[in-house]
């Protein structure tokens, strides 16, 4: 990722800040972004001295008409960050108070039924590629998905990929510096490894072993916004509605889970035994985030409720259930 360039009077502190929580662990690459555009805030209202003041707070922390509550609460949680650390370092800054914004709505994941699932990849396996673009689409999309599909990895994981990183040999995607800066390894389906066998073939016949696996072009990476835009686009094509908060695409992730743990549970394994495979396999840091799972399970599929209910009594009940974003 390009480092963040800082432009304010107060550039010296944003990079002491960003090498401060990375010396602690953080990888802080959402949060660098954040704070250039607080930087370029900075320089639009020709900040020359080294101090916030209320009003310049509170202009920075209006809600803006076009704003969701989760960008507004997050773009002031950032702010108020910064100037915590300013004031630590003797700064005189006002510090936006907490009440200012409103808590996001819950999501609520959203579980593919195994119709949708089957609509969804004709979907995409109706991709066409655009030479000019992306040359490739037709080819990465089938595989990419159904990959994101039976993995269970986080979108980011998966389209950041390189060569080097998939062993086709035996089977798996290492994945260096997941969340919680753990690093996994994580099996593919033997039938797509032999999908990702031919797609190698065909686009990757000169690539270097750090060439993206998924690329759009050669040196191009799958962006976010790629992944959105064809996901939105197999949706409307497979008539799954989109109620503009979701499904998303990391509720594939859900879905994996969930049926995952239906299949264990109906084939009558011990769950004890098998939650720490998923707890690695997902790169959770605690089991309290693979437990989210069990009540999302028990929720989508009440006919296992009394199962789950018997092998995990307490933790049905007490895990909250709310979109806790275990990217």
């Amino acid at each position: 990722m390009h480092e963040v360039k800082f432009n304010s009077v107060f550039q010296d502190e944003f990079m002491s800040l960003i090498s401060l929580k990375r010396a602690l662990g953080f990888k802080y690459e959402a949060d660098a972004l954040a704070f250039g555009r607080i930087d370029r805030f900075f320089c639009e209202n020709g900040l020359s001295n080294k101090q916030i003041s209320k009003e310049l707070c509170n202009l920075w922390c209006r809600k803006r008409s076009y704003e969701s509550d989760g960008n507004h609460c997050s773009r002031v949680s950032n702010f108020r960050v910064f100037c915590k650390y300013l004031q630590s370092l003797g700064y005189h800054v006002y510090v936006p108070p907490k009440g200012l914004t409103r808590h996001p709505s819950k999501y609520d994941a959203h579980i593919f039924t195994d119709d949708e699932l089957r609509r969804f990849f004709r979907a995409v396996d109706t991709s066409r590629s655009i030479p000019s673009e992306c040359p490739y689409r037709a080819l990465v999309m089938p595989v990419f998905f159904r990959i994101l599909y039976t993995s269970g990895m986080r979108v980011s994981e998966l389209r950041l990929a390189r060569l080097k990183d998939i062993n086709l040999d035996e089977g798996y995607i290492r994945v260096i510096q997941g969340k919680n800066h753990k690093d996994r390894l994580v099996p593919i389906h033997p039938i797509l490894v032999t999908k990702c066998i031919h797609l190698k073939e065909q686009i990757h016949q000169t690539s270097a072993e750090d060439e993206f696996f998924f690329m759009i072009r050669p040196g191009c990476e799958m962006k976010l916004f790629n992944v959105y835009h064809n996901f939105r686009r197999y949706l409307d094509k497979a008539g799954i509605p989109h109620t503009g908060h979701g499904p998303r695409v990391h509720d594939f992730r859900h879905t994996y889970c969930v049926n995952l743990l239906r299949k264990w549970i109906e084939e009558g394994k011990d769950l004890m035994v098998y939650l720490p495979y998923m707890r690695t396999m997902l790169g959770h840091e605690t089991f309290e985030e693979t437990a989210y799972y069990l009540k999302l399970t028990a929720a989508a599929f009440p006919s296992i409720r009394e199962s789950l209910d018997k092998a995990f009594p307490d933790i049905i009940g007490e895990v909250i259930f709310n979109e806790h974003e275990y990217y």
